[in-house]
């Protein structure tokens, strides 16, 4: 039977906002099980070093906890009452200044849609991650882009010029990162406290500040009313998966927030998986040790590959700079043997692949493949 043919009497997609047509879509990594089927190879071979993912995974208390959990017909707690509490103890804030979300991702889209209105402007300092430039867009705010010094650093000048430069109000959101996604840049206390006297919100992520050698700034979030800290669970607790995050928050913007998020943003199995996370922060500490401990065996092979530029990183991966070959080429060579990284060839990241910090054999196997293609090139 064939389906009928709609037919209306005018072109619906003249409502679409129609900012939204130039606007380029997030381009996500691939999942897993469609990577094994497209590569023809077993799960258990592939090295998958892409996503920045915890290779390690959850606590073996979290596994325990989702498995013994009987009340997943139940709608969840609202406020998050016992999670914010718990988060309160392992950030060091006041659970009244913390927000949990549907990974830092649904923050990030909170905090966009709150602050912008069509013709406001947020400052993106790229290359850095791509979620901040495609949030603002989506609600027809313009993007300022100032670009990171060839050291990745934040040109700190350059966004004070870029403030000052527009109308009064109008540069709402200051996006940051620290360390930074895809370089692992840290980002100075000097800097920061210099951007803060901007008249601008800023936006402080800190998803992979477990891995640094730095402390988080968090709590800095309840002395400066124009600063949010975004935190996640994806990365040191390894539960990318079931997308939890949560911000660090002035105490009016909280108000603002209790009033303009969803009231079941975060589902059940994230809630008991991070409450069994922080039970077991002897676990999450020990692993954050073991991927610092491989990220600087892995800086350091990868410089023994002639073609190679590993930049410092303070996070869960290695940005290498490609000389003398190309990186796309390598990146599709090393994938035909199921080992996966991120390549990119844009603006501040050409010729590049970033290398996410895996278990010691898993390495060992990606060193392996790249000294090999030193010998046999592409």
């Amino acid at each position: 039977m064939n389906n009928p043919v709609s037919v209306s009497p005018f072109d619906v997609r003249a409502l679409v906002r129609s900012e939204l047509a130039a606007l380029e879509a997030y381009t996500p990594i691939v999942p897993f099980e469609v990577l094994s089927a497209r590569l023809g190879l077993p799960a258990t071979q592939i090295v998958k070093l892409d996503a920045n993912e915890n290779p390690y995974g959850p606590a073996p208390a979290v596994i325990e906890a989702l498995a013994e959990y009987n009340f997943y017909h139940i709608y969840p707690d609202p406020q998050q009452t016992e999670l914010r509490h718990a988060l309160a103890a392992y950030v060091g804030v006041a659970a009244e200044h913390i927000l949990p979300s549907h990974g830092a991702d649904e923050m990030l889209d909170y905090l966009c849609r709150i602050f912008l209105q069509p013709g406001d402007a947020i400052i993106d300092c790229p290359p850095t991650f791509g979620m901040y430039n495609f949030d603002a867009q989506l609600t027809g705010a313009r993007v300022i882009e100032v670009w990171r010094r060839a050291d990745y650093g934040v040109d700190v000048e350059a966004v004070e010029r870029a403030v000052l430069e527009q109308p009064a109000g109008r540069v709402k959101l200051l996006f940051l990162t620290s360390p930074n996604n895809p370089s692992g840049t840290w980002l100075p206390d000097a800097d920061l406290a210099r951007l803060l006297r901007l008249p601008v919100m800023v936006v402080l992520d800190e998803a992979y500040v477990e891995f640094a050698d730095h402390p988080s700034r968090a709590a800095w979030a309840l002395q400066h009313d124009n600063l949010v800290v975004l935190r996640t669970f994806s990365k040191a607790a390894g539960i990318a998966g079931l997308r939890l995050g949560y911000g660090v928050c002035p105490a009016w913007l909280m108000a603002e927030l209790w009033k303009f998020k969803q009231p079941y943003n975060v589902n059940v199995a994230a809630t008991v998986a991070g409450l069994a996370s922080l039970r077991d922060l002897d676990y999450l500490r020990a692993t954050v040790e073991k991927l610092k401990t491989e990220r600087r065996r892995l800086s350091a092979l990868l410089a023994s590959v002639p073609f190679l530029e590993p930049q410092p990183s303070e996070a869960n991966f290695v940005l290498c700079r490609v000389n003398g070959r190309n990186a796309r080429e390598i990146k599709q060579t090393l994938e035909r043997q199921g080992i996966l990284v991120r390549y990119y060839n844009k603006p501040g990241l050409d010729n590049c692949i970033r290398i996410s910090v895996g278990r010691p054999e898993q390495t060992d196997r990606l060193v392996e493949a790249l000294h090999a293609l030193t010998v046999h090139r592409t």
